[in-house]
């Protein structure tokens, strides 16, 4: 399938980069759904295959890699500030609606893990978004950290938050922390068994331009950030969420619990499997489909 390589402006100037597909077998203008992935992981892992769906069904498509990460631009390397995050998704937003082979009035919006959690927020806050996916969502920072970090731990890793916050205060590079381990003791961004799987696979036959690591400040501000929040103030706007059964990045409870707190529209897919299966695992194709007619329900119609 063709695809364009892209670049554009995002939130401050810094130059993020990606894909536009062009919507097959369609009328133009058409629709296009805005996509980003999750902590760390670059559009290579796996973002193509769905946007090839999507473009299939008569949908522009609008991929990029975080700043910081990938072939986009952004300092310090490696690090993920979940405000600028989704404020450069409503600048993809913007970049989107000038292209002449989109319909400013149907855009729609999918994130999936840390960036699930974007797409809550943002399709709440900005009514742009007219139809939004959210899978296998962050939801809570503060439930999150208290799921990963033991209550003897914290206050150790509160103190490695603010001397780092000190180094970098007086000019010192920031801390740096292993995005994935295979060590059931060593610390990590995610330290789950199917983190490491995942990352090294797509890494070694997808994506070589990944780095496993990550600032310690994106975990301080990851534990911080709270965009399931958002949930109630989405409605009117068609909502998808698609959650894993046996998640253990993004715990399934948290999700479920997220979701009740929406308001019509909305859709609960529940997949048997982990946070990663949805990506070129046994639940990609019914990932896929559902996000796909969702889009073209609320989009195309």
């Amino acid at each position: 399938m063709t695809r364009e390589d892209i670049e554009f402006q995002g939130e401050g100037g810094v130059t993020l980069r990606g894909w536009f597909y062009p919507a097959q077998n369609g009328d133009t203008p058409a629709p296009a759904v805005v996509m980003t992935h999750g902590m760390t992981a670059v559009k290579e892992m796996y973002l193509d295959d769905y946007a090839e769906v999507f473009a299939e069904a008569g949908l522009n498509v609008v991929v990029y890699d975080h700043r910081n990460y990938g072939e986009s631009d952004g300092l310090p390397r490696q690090e993920t500030d979940p405000i600028l995050q989704h404020r450069d998704i409503r600048n993809a937003i913007t970049y989107a609606s000038t292209r002449p082979e989109v319909d400013p009035a149907r855009i729609g919006l999918w994130g999936t893990s840390f960036a699930g959690g974007h797409a809550l927020l943002v399709a709440a806050i900005d009514k742009r978004v007219k139809a939004v996916v959210s899978q296998v969502p962050f939801i809570s920072g503060a439930r999150s950290f208290g799921a990963q970090v033991r209550p003897d731990f914290v206050s150790h890793v509160r103190d490695q938050f603010n001397g780092d916050r000190l180094n970098r205060f007086t000019g010192g590079a920031p801390a740096m922390l292993a995005a994935i381990t295979d060590d059931p003791a060593g610390q990590a961004m995610m330290p789950a068994p199917d983190a490491y799987e995942w990352f090294s696979k797509g890494s070694a036959t997808r994506a070589p331009n990944w780095r496993n690591e990550v600032t310690a400040r994106s975990l301080e501000w990851a534990s911080e950030y709270e965009p399931g929040s958002y949930i109630s103030r989405i409605s009117p706007t068609p909502l998808l969420m698609l959650v894993a059964n046996n998640d253990t990045v993004a715990p399934f409870q948290f999700a479920l619990d997220a979701y009740e707190e929406a308001r019509e529209p909305k859709q609960l897919k529940i997949l048997s499997g982990g946070h990663f299966d949805a990506y070129g695992g046994p639940e990609f194709d019914e990932c896929a489909s559902a996000a796909r007619d969702h889009f073209v329900k609320y989009l195309r119609a």
